[in-house]
């Protein structure tokens, strides 16, 4: 009997509790069908808050009243651009492993300017014109939509959504079944290029044939009352772009429209995000998309809110209809998704690839430190100072994205020492009256930072890629028009972000304790129980999973 007693302990413990764990792992078998993750393309974080009262409820609302909420998110790097943004949020890492260190670059092998999603390779599809000429050829590792194709043996579907070309390419990897961005000009079509298909599938050429791009051509004017738009600047101020000189509510695109590419002008209106989330709804159908049990990714940008940024500022009355506008397309999506997947069958990620700053004529207007930086005086001024303190020689072969790049052919012909030009170049810049910080190629390849700027700037500093020195402009001071607002530094008005999950596998609440962009891929990641993107340096948001 004494013998007996060790099997029946194994069978009374060890069996319940291997039990436990099959459950467990059959609870975690149920796993969406559908990861959508949707980008806002230059969403600040306050923008959920400040327009709050004005959002409906089956927006925004919806997402964060039944989602998780990260109001302390924040990108890690600099610079904060588009290109860098999409495949940060989606590899789980920053520019210094994924590569795309800018929307473009100098490339200093290939001697010229890059493109992040230019591929020379590449054809068109679905139009003749150059814009389709793309792939994402340049980012450098997985995407966690990469892994699940890889997981599922290709047979999860990933499909990449964005009027921008790099905010459908680069999101959606190098597996996927197809991206396809938005071709205004005079066509006002979506394409794609070879690297993913031959030809476009019946669905799309049946969207572009259906008449609803040119639906859009109309006048836009607000949402609701524009006197109850409190929560943004006067209509009429010095501070905005406009559409040829006009910057007033109301706007008739037939009207403002170019003859020659009329559809470009949707792009610049909210109307952009309509016609995305009707080509998305289209890409459920059409694709099939969470209809088994091998999940798929529908990766989603919307890109017109970049561009009314870019164009009227953060603090205009055009941003806030954008986005009272973007709340109902979120809604319909959301409804969609509910009909079409399940209610309870996908999982949703909203954030941004940025933030913007304000404008800064503004900020002077009201006594705030800011201003401009005039890129073509600096470059005469660094090449005349380069000139006279190394005999003439022209050492410096380009100058990028606050980047400066060494001729080394040149530096070995005088002898010159790379290092020691940096110290000299450093040390001017330093005295550069717009200019906050300066690091050197020798610094960020041989320290380690952990904080500050010095971290951002190393987060973002690719060793092939990037430059010999690097500068940082001073808070609020840009290198832009007098009218609208930009992005691309590590404060926080660019660097941070919205974050919410939302649907299957998700809790319910929020959290004001610091979040990383890079820990969306591995997040999702953990929830589907795939493997993290190979260049990941995120963490799981382990708070967030059921």
């Amino acid at each position: 009997m004494k013998n007996l007693m060790p099997l029946l302990f194994i069978f009374l413990f060890i069996f319940p509790l291997q039990a436990q764990d099959d459950n467990n792992l059959i609870s975690h078998s149920q796993k969406p069908k559908l990861i959508v993750g949707i980008v806002v393309d230059q969403m600040r974080y306050d923008y959920l808050t400040r327009f709050w009262d004005k959002y409906e409820e089956g927006g925004f609302k919806r997402l964060v009243r039944n989602g998780f909420n990260f109001r302390n998110a924040h990108f890690n790097y600099i610079p904060t651009y588009t290109g860098p943004g999409h495949a940060s949020v989606y590899t789980g890492t920053g520019p210094q492993n994924h590569g795309i260190i800018g929307n473009d670059w100098y490339n200093k092998f290939e001697e010229r300017q890059v493109y992040c999603a230019g591929d020379d390779n590449a054809l068109p599809v679905g139009t003749t014109s150059s814009a389709g000429k793309m792939s994402p050829h340049r980012m450098m590792v997985t995407t966690v939509a990469d892994e699940n194709r890889l997981f599922t043996q290709m047979r999860g579907k990933t499909i990449g959504i964005a009027l921008k070309d790099r905010g459908a390419i680069l999101p959606a990897g190098h597996t996927a079944n197809a991206a396809y961005w938005f071709h205004g000009s005079n066509e006002g079509k979506w394409i794609t290029s070879d690297y993913y298909m031959q030809k476009l599938p019946q669905w799309v050429t049946s969207f572009n044939n259906s008449g609803k791009v040119k639906s859009y051509m109309k006048t836009w004017n607000t949402l609701k009352d524009i006197d109850s738009y409190t929560e943004s600047g006067p209509d009429q101020t010095t501070f905005e772009g406009g559409y040829s000189g006009r910057s007033t509510f109301p706007y008739d695109l037939n009207e403002l429209a170019s003859k020659e590419r009329p559809y470009e002008l949707l792009k610049v209106t909210p109307y952009g995000n309509s016609i995305t989330t009707d080509f998305a709804i289209a890409a459920l159908d059409g694709e099939e998309l969470g209809r088994d049990e091998d999940t798929d990714f529908l990766t989603l940008s919307y890109s017109s809110t970049d561009y009314v940024g870019h164009n009227f500022g953060v603090n205009s009355k055009e941003v806030q209809d954008t986005y009272l506008r973007l709340d109902q397309e979120l809604g319909r999506l959301l409804r969609a998704l509910d009909e079409k997947v399940g209610k309870g069958n996908y999982t949703v990620f909203l954030t941004s690839d940025h933030g913007g700053v304000d404008v800064p004529s503004y900020l002077s207007s009201v006594k705030i430190p800011a201003g401009y930086f005039d890129h073509t005086i600096f470059e005469e001024e660094l090449r005349s100072f380069v000139s006279e303190n190394f005999d003439g020689a022209e050492i410096i072969k380009y100058i990028y994205n606050y980047q400066v790049f060494f001729d080394y052919e040149v530096l070995r012909e005088k002898g010159l020492a790379a290092n020691e030009v940096e110290v000299t170049l450093a040390h001017y810049l330093l005295q550069y009256p717009q200019i906050n910080n300066v690091y050197t190629r020798t610094q960020l390849q041989s320290g380690s930072f952990t904080t500050g700027t010095a971290a951002l700037i190393q987060n973002g500093y690719n060793q092939k890629r990037s430059g010999d020195v690097i500068f940082v402009l001073k808070p609020s001071v840009i290198t832009y028009s007098k009218t609208g607002s930009t992005h691309g530094s590590g404060f926080s008005y660019d660097t941070h972000a919205p974050l919410i999950f939302f649907g299957n596998g998700i809790k319910r609440g929020s959290s004001s304790a610091r979040a990383e962009i890079i820990d969306i891929a591995p997040t999702i990641s953990a929830l589907l129980g795939i493997s993290f993107p190979n260049g990941n340096t995120g963490r799981p948001l382990v708070e967030i999973l059921d």
